[in-house]
This record gives C-alpha cells, structure tokens and sequence, in this order.
C-alpha cells in the first residue's frame, strides 16, 4: 500500500534522524512511520494513537504493509505509548494545537531524558511550545513554514539543551524570523489583516483590547519591515 506523504508530513519525515527509533504520537493511520520503515530511514517505529477509529486504521495499513515487527501500534494516550525498555530517540507529534502538545509533553515528562529530538508541528499557539519547551530543558535546533491546503503550518525541531527566547523568538521563532521566508512574510501578513479587522470591532472605550491589538499589530510590522 504506497501513500505519498502531504509536504507538511514530509517536511516532518525529514527531520528525523536516520536510525532513530521512532514514537509517532497521534499517528493518523501511521503514514509517517511507514513512510521513513520502508525507506529504510527508520528500523523501528511506535504508532501512539487515543483514539479507536484511528489506532485501528493504522493497525490495517501497518498489516498490509507487511511491518508489524518495524512498526509497532499501540492504543494509548501521548508518551504512555512507550517505556524506558523500547530505547525511543526521537518523538513527533504533529497536527494538533501547540497548548495540547506542550501538555502532552508535560505530562510524561520524566520519560524525556533519553530522548534526543522532538519534531512537533503545531496547528496553533505555537508560542505556548516554545515557552513550554524553553521552560524544560530543551532548545530549538531548526523550524520550517509549510503552506499546504490554505493553511500555514510550522514545525518546530529542538534537542535537550539551554537557550533564552525573547517574546519576539517565542511568537515568530527565531529561525523562521531570521529566514524570513516569502511564506512566513505570506502567514504574517495575513495574520496583520484579522488583527486589524479584529481592531475595527472594538469600541474606542475598550481600551486595554485595543491596546493589546495594538501592540501586537506593531510587533507584527516590525518583523515585516
């Protein structure tokens, strides 16, 4: 069974380190860990999923393809999909809101010691994980802007390590901030028109809504400049 991968799930796939083992969290049908197995990228791979319809999905495409004893699918809820035992290196998480990565994380945090690199794509609040992943112990290695399906999507890479993010890092990241990319450019404007737009709703005596908008039109302008 071949399934090309979106450019968002790709872009993913090619952060991942050769020979890692694998714990794809939310795996949706396990197209990335079947994806890096059968490039021979990746040996072994655990297909983490919460949900029934899902994890039983990726079970069957896992069969067909022949990998049950490379890809191992499991029904559990974020890093509960593997113990110290299976020796993962490398997590992904991608498609859902940063806030919700970033709880995932915490909240199977004492499984992250061994781990030597997060990929995770957030859909939103990107911010929030950034924070999240400077808070506790981790540093940002790389990111990239993909634009697919009228949507903008980052991935953000980091590594156990120590660095300070400013705000400006935290809402931007610092790597797309210094590529400044025609899509980041592309993502920003856009974002600049809701603000304004959302500006002109609110009425003159709000002041401190009008502020905050304000603030964060300014910040945007900056960065385009």
């Amino acid at each position: 069974m071949e399934n090309e991968l979106s450019r968002r799930l790709q872009a993913v796939a090619d952060f991942i380190p050769k020979n890692s083992r694998l714990l794809d969290v939310g795996s949706d049908h396990a197209y990335l860990p079947l994806d890096l197995v059968k490039k021979n990228k990746i040996a072994f791979a655990i297909a983490g999923e919460v949900v029934k319809g899902p994890y039983q999905s990726a079970l069957t495409n896992v069969a067909q393809a022949g990998l049950t004893k490379a890809i191992d699918v499991r029904l559990a809820n974020g890093l509960a999909a593997f113990e110290l035992a299976d020796h993962i290196s490398v997590i992904s998480i991608c498609g859902m809101g940063g806030r919700l990565i970033a709880d995932i994380l915490e909240a199977g945090k004492e499984k992250l010691d061994q781990i030597e690199r997060l990929v995770l794509q957030p859909n939103n609040r990107e911010d929030e994980l950034r924070s999240w992943l400077m808070a506790n112990g981790f540093t940002l290695v790389a990111e990239q802007m993909i634009y697919e399906n009228d949507k903008y999507y980052e991935i953000i890479v980091a590594e156990p390590g120590m660095a300070h993010l400013s705000a400006k890092d935290l809402r931007f990241g610092p790597y797309l901030l210094a590529e400044c990319s025609d899509i980041f450019k592309a993502k920003w404007q856009n974002e600049l028109k809701k603000l304004n737009h959302a500006l002109n709703q609110v009425p003159e005596h709000r002041l401190e809504a009008r502020q905050l908008l304000l603030e964060k039109i300014e910040q945007i302008k900056e960065v385009l400049l």
